[in-house]
């Protein structure tokens, strides 16, 4: 019954808060919007660096996950996000060869595929359509068991194909929209690097990646042995891709590919690696990191905006408390305890704490659908956002009601009764 009797007495209260909360709200409409004002921008700043940054996040990952977390990348520059990069140490490393890849795929017992690639930009022309600087990927047999992609129309290459090098290609789907102009691309001839190249296939839409250049969209894939017609490869950056096999860890394939390479490039063992072998998760720490950083500044930029918001709810709180002090003295006459009125008090704070930050979150989500819709960037406000942007209005109004709320709790029955207000 005790328990039932508190219950009901916290419902009268909450009832009463909102009465007051409302009519705070309708009578002082100017003063109440210059309060909440600064709620409303705090949680917007807050709360949309966050949702911005949660839907970049997710994007990054997203594309990282695309790159493999058993694939280890054999290149001549280590990966590095963030602090100084010693340049000058790798600038004199080979390249990355077709003889390292045959020695890797001889010699490694933990690599499932190994393939070659090569990123270059060329013009692609079809008739009067162009691509004045299409990039182009250059790619050996095994490409498509290390990176995952589905053919929309046509057919991916034979291993014939690839290893005569044929004079053939793979369009990524906007590509082939901006050459072919929504026409049937297959079988079709165009020129890359001044050689007449046949069509096979067209890639299915991926969307864009928040890596750039991983995205298949854009780009035309082509035999490797075909590139060395017209690439010098001793001038553009090679990649070897290794897929570690299945449960086998990156981390020991990646040993063992540090003593293949040091063998056949007959390293002395006093020598330093001149080779990178880069592996997604060196990249996951890196983004982890920034995105610390920047949801602590997201924290800090919104923060002063809800600072100015919560002196503004305890300066609309104090002004209630002197409006409302007959009252108060009223409901204390009565046997209103002190802490019936200092609930009474904080739940108005709240309440028109959590009204501001419910309009920044409703401004959040008109700006987030017309991103959405405007753009290929995808924005989100998730129901975590959401949770935290009324939780953070929720303390705010707390601590900005607990002062007004305390004084009017304080009041002498006799004393607030006799009041001019």
């Amino acid at each position: 019954m005790k328990q039932i009797k508190s219950i009901v007495i916290l419902v009268k209260v909450m009832h009463e808060s909102i009465n007051f909360a409302y009519q705070a709200i309708s009578v002082n409409k100017m003063r109440t919007f210059l309060s909440l004002f600064g709620i409303t921008i705090g949680i917007f700043a807050i709360i949309g660096v966050f949702t911005i940054l949660d839907s970049l996040e997710k994007n990054v990952r997203e594309s990282l996950e695309s790159l493999g977390d058993n694939v280890v990348y054999v290149q001549k520059w280590p990966w590095s996000i963030g602090g100084d990069y010693p340049w000058w140490k790798y600038m004199n490393r080979p390249q990355p060869s077709l003889d390292d890849l045959a020695e890797i795929r001889s010699r490694s017992q933990f690599a499932q595929s190994a393939a070659i690639m090569l990123n270059f930009r060329t013009a692609i022309k079809y008739n009067r359509n162009s691509a004045p600087n299409a990039q182009v990927k250059a790619i050996s047999d095994q490409y498509d068991e290390i990176r995952s992609f589905d053919i929309a129309e046509g057919r991916y290459f034979s291993p014939f194909e690839l290893a005569a090098g044929r004079h053939i290609v793979i369009l990524g789907n906007e590509l082939a929209s901006e050459l072919f102009q929504g026409a049937n691309a297959v079988g079709e001839v165009l020129k890359i690097g001044g050689y007449n190249v046949e069509v096979i296939g067209v890639l299915k839409k991926e969307g864009k990646s928040a890596l750039g250049d991983d995205s298949h969209d854009n780009l035309a894939l082509i035999p490797i042995d075909f590139a060395r017609s017209f690439v010098d490869f001793r001038n553009v950056g090679l990649t070897i891709m290794v897929k570690a096999i299945d449960g086998m860890p990156a981390s020991e394939l990646i040993d063992e590919l540090k003593g293949i390479l040091r063998t056949f490039r007959r390293l002395k063992p006093v020598e330093d690696d001149n080779f990178a072998l880069n592996q997604v998760g060196l990249l996951k720490q890196g983004i982890d990191n920034i995105f610390i950083m920047i949801n602590l500044a997201g924290w800090i930029i919104g923060g002063f905006s809800i600072l100015v918001g919560g002196f503004g709810i305890a300066n609309i709180m104090f002004v209630s408390v002197k409006e409302r002090t007959n009252i108060i003295g009223i409901q204390k006459a009565l046997g209103a305890k002190n802490s019936f009125i200092l609930l009474q008090f904080l739940y108005e704070s709240v309440l028109l704490s959590v009204v501001g930050g419910a309009i920044g979150l409703f401004f959040i989500f008109i700006g987030t659908t017309l991103v959405s819709n405007l753009s290929d960037f995808t924005i989100s406000l998730t129901f975590d956002n959401i949770l935290l942007g009324l939780m953070v209005s929720a303390i705010i109004g707390v601590f900005s009601g607990y002062a007004p709320a305390w004084k009017a709790s304080r009041l002498s029955p006799v004393e607030a009764i006799n009041t001019k207000t």
